[in-house]
C-alpha cells in the first residue's frame, strides 16, 4: 500500500540566518570571535555571577531573535507538512521559528530549548520572553522569578546543562521511524543531535544533507547540497509535498 513517507528535518543555524540570526558556533560565530560572550551562556558562570546575568539580559535584549521573521526555508517546511506529508522538525535552533511559520508545536522538538520563554531555576515557573525584557528595560538589570525570587535564565540549554531526556528521547524514536532524514544548516559536529544522522542511515532511511561546508556524515549522505538553503530546501521538498511512495511509515 502506498504511503507518504514520514520526513524527519534536522535543522541548525544555517537555517535561521536569513531571517537575521547569526550563527554562534560557526567559523566567523560570536562564540570564536568572542569567546568572553560565551560565558553568557555557560549555566556555572550564570548562576554564581551576578554581572555575567546582568550582561545576559542585555544581550537578549539586543538579540535579533525575538525580531526575527521566518524565511523561505521555515515556509517550505510548513507547506510540506500541510500537503499532507508527515513531518517532523528536529531543530538546533531555539529561536521558535519553526512555529512561527506555522508548524504544530507538537511537530517540533526543540533540543536546545526555546529563547521565546524564561524559566525559575528554582520553581521552574516558566513565562514569556518578552515580559522579562519589559523588566529590563524598566530598569531591572537581574529580574528574579515573581513566584519565589529564584534567578531567572533563557528556557534553552545552556552550556553546562543536559539535553532535555525526553525531548532527546522523541527525537531519537522519530529519526528510527523516519522514511527521509534532512540535515539542513548544521555542520553535524554537536552531539548528540550530530549523530542522529547516522542512526536515521542505520535505521533504512535515505540521508540527505543541505549545508554549506562538509560534514562529517557526508559519505554517509544519499545527497549532499551545497546550494543556499534558502533556494534549496525549498526545491528539494517539493519532492514530497502529498507524494506517495512504497511502503514507510505513517505519522
Amino acid at each position: 500500500m502506498a504511503k507518504n513517507p514520514l520526513v524527519a528535518i534536522l535543522t541548525g543555524a544555517g537555517v535561521s540566518t536569513d531571517s537575521g540570526i547569526p550563527d554562534y558556533r560557526g567559523p566567523n560565530g560570536l562564540w570564536r570571535r568572542d569567546p568572553e560572550a560565551e560565558k553568557l551562556v555557560t549555566y556555572e558562570y550564570y548562576m554564581n555571577d551576578p554581572e555575567i546575568r546582568r550582561r545576559s539580559w542585555l544581550m537578549r535584549r539586543d538579540a535579533p531573535t525575538l525580531r526575527a521573521r521566518p524565511n523561505a526555508a521555515h515556509e517550505a517546511i510548513v507547506r510540506l507538512e500541510r500537503s499532507g506529508t508527515p513531518v517532523r522538525v528536529i531543530t538546533q535552533n531555539v529561536d521558535g521559528l519553526h512555529q512561527a511559520a506555522g508548524l504544530p508545536d507538537r511537530k517540533v522538538l526543540e533540543l536546545h530549548g526555546s529563547a521565546r520563554s524564561v524559566v525559575c531555576t528554582e520553581c521552574g515557573a516558566r513565562s514569556p520572553m518578552e515580559a522579562a525584557l519589559e523588566r529590563v528595560a524598566a530598569g531591572e538589570a537581574d529580574p528574579a522569578c515573581e513566584a519565589c525570587g529564584g534567578i531567572l535564565k533563557s528556557a534553552t540549554v545552556m552550556f553546562g546543562q543536559p539535553l532535555d531526556p525526553a525531548v532527546l528521547g522523541d527525537a531519537l524514536a522519530v529519526t528510527k521511524a523516519c522514511d527521509v532524514f534532512l540535515a539542513v544548516g548544521t555542520s553535524l559536529m554537536v552531539n548528540p543531535a550530530a549523530a542522529l544522522a547516522g542512526v536515521a542511515a542505520d535505521h533504512g532511511a535515505r540521508l540527505v544533507i543541505v549545508n554549506a561546508e562538509p560534514t562529517p556524515y557526508d559519505e554517509r549522505a544519499d545527497e549532499v547540497i551545497r546550494e543556499p538553503i534558502g533556494t534549496a530546501l525549498p526545491a528539494l521538498l517539493r519532492r514530497w509535498e502529498g507524494r506517495p511512495q512504497e511502503g514507510g511509515s505513517a505519522g
